[in-house]
C-alpha cells in the first residue's frame, strides 16, 4: 500500500512542473494574442483610408457646392464628390467660416490649379464631404484614389439613397437603368450612375467591353481598358467575371455609337446583391 502510494504521489507533477508548464501556457496563450493583434491590425491598415495632413486654413466664402475660398487665397475643391442641386446650400451652412482640417489623398492641385483635399471642421472626424453625402447633397465621384476611401464614402451615399434624402427624393437622380437608352442618351456629357446586368464581357485589343445588350452600336458598354484589368481584378472586379451580374457604374455619359461610360478605377463599379 505504502509503495503504491509513492508511485502514486510521483506521477503527480510537483509545483516547479507545474509552474513551467503554466509558464509554457502562459508564453504560448500570449504569443497567440499578439499574433491574433497584429495580424488584426494589419487587416485594418488594409482597409484603413490613408490620408496625408496639409495643415490648416479657415473658410472666407463658399463658391459652389463643392468649392470654397480660404482665407490665405487659395481655393479648395472638396475631393471625392461630384455636387448636385442643394450642395451650395448645404455646404454654406456646414462651412462658412470655419477653421478646416486639410488632408489629402492624391495629388495636392487639379489642373486648374485648386487644391484638392478631404476638409474637417473644428476637431470633427467627420468631413464636409462625408456630411453632404449623408444629407444626400452629393454623390461620390468616379474617381477616388483609393478603394478603402471609396467605399467609406459609398457606405454613406448608400444610406442617404435608401433613405431618400436630398436628391435621392428626386426619382430624376435615381440611378438610371442600363436600357432606358433614350434618358442614356439624353444625359450625354453629364455625371451619373448606371445598373443593369451584364450581358457579355468582350476583348478587342487593349480594351475590355462590358456589354449590357447586344447591340454594341445602340446599347449601353463599360469600357475598361486591359492594361488595366489587373487592377480591377486586385479589387475583387476581375472583368471577365461580370457577365451575368448585375453591377452599378458611376461616371461620364459619352456616346460611341451607343452610351458608353469610361472607368479608369475599380470603384466606378459596385456589384448589387
Amino acid at each position: 500500500m505504502t509503495s503504491m502510494l509513492a508511485q502514486h504521489c510521483s506521477d503527480i507533477p510537483q509545483p516547479a512542473a507545474i509552474m513551467k508548464r503554466r509558464s509554457v501556457r502562459t508564453i504560448a496563450v500570449t504569443a497567440f494574442v499578439l499574433t491574433s493583434l497584429v495580424c488584426s491590425a494589419r487587416a485594418q491598415d488594409a482597409t484603413a483610408c490613408k490620408l496625408t495632413p496639409l495643415g490648416t486654413a479657415t473658410v472666407s466664402a463658399v463658391l459652389d457646392g463643392g468649392t470654397l475660398m480660404l482665407d490665405d487665397g487659395r481655393e479648395l475643391r472638396l475631393a471625392g464628390i461630384e455636387i448636385a442641386a442643394g450642395s451650395r446650400d448645404a455646404l454654406q451652412a456646414l462651412a462658412a467660416g470655419q477653421k478646416l482640417r486639410l488632408e489629402k489623398l492624391g495629388p495636392e492641385q487639379d489642373r486648374y490649379g485648386r487644391l484638392v483635399a478631404f476638409a474637417f471642421p473644428g476637431e470633427s472626424a467627420s468631413s464636409l464631404q462625408a456630411a453632404l453625402l449623408e444629407e444626400g447633397r452629393a454623390r461620390v465621384s468616379a474617381r477616388i484614389g483609393a478603394r478603402p476611401c471609396a467605399e467609406t464614402l459609398l457606405t454613406m451615399e448608400r444610406a442617404a439613397r435608401q433613405a431618400k434624402r436630398g436628391l435621392w427624393a428626386d426619382p430624376n437622380f435615381a440611378p438610371l437603368q442600363a436600357e432606358q437608352l433614350t434618358r442614356l442618351e439624353a444625359e450625354r456629357g453629364h455625371f451619373a450612375l448606371v445598373e443593369g446586368k451584364v450581358l457579355s464581357v468582350r476583348e478587342s485589343g487593349a480594351t475590355i467591353y462590358v456589354n449590357f445588350g447586344r447591340r454594341w452600336t445602340k446599347d449601353f458598354t463599360v469600357i475598361i481598358l486591359k492594361r488595366q484589368q489587373r487592377t480591377f481584378a486586385g479589387a475583387g472586379l476581375e472583368p471577365k467575371q461580370l457577365e451575368g451580374k448585375r453591377i452599378r457604374v458611376r461616371g461620364w455619359i459619352e456616346q460611341r455609337g451607343g452610351p458608353v461610360v469610361m472607368t479608369e478605377a475599380p470603384e466606378q463599379i459596385e456589384l448589387i446583391e
